[in-house]
């Protein structure tokens, strides 16, 4: 399953530099994961400072 970013996100980024896959993108307001891409290994999870990656 993948995972997703929720509001807490303060787009500081941290969690697209460090997806494997390139999976996140800056969208409208916060980072995205497109869904398609990840492959649900939680880098991006454990990474987040704000704690606002989770999986969907």
């Amino acid at each position: 399953m993948a995972y997703v970013i929720n509001d807490s996100c303060i787009s500081c980024g941290t969690c697209a530099g460090n997806c494997p896959v390139d999976a996140i993108s800056q969208g409208d307001g916060q980072f995205v994961i497109d869904a398609d891409k990840c492959i649900s290994c939680g880098t991006c999870a454990g990474n987040c400072p704000v704690g606002a990656i989770a999986e969907g």
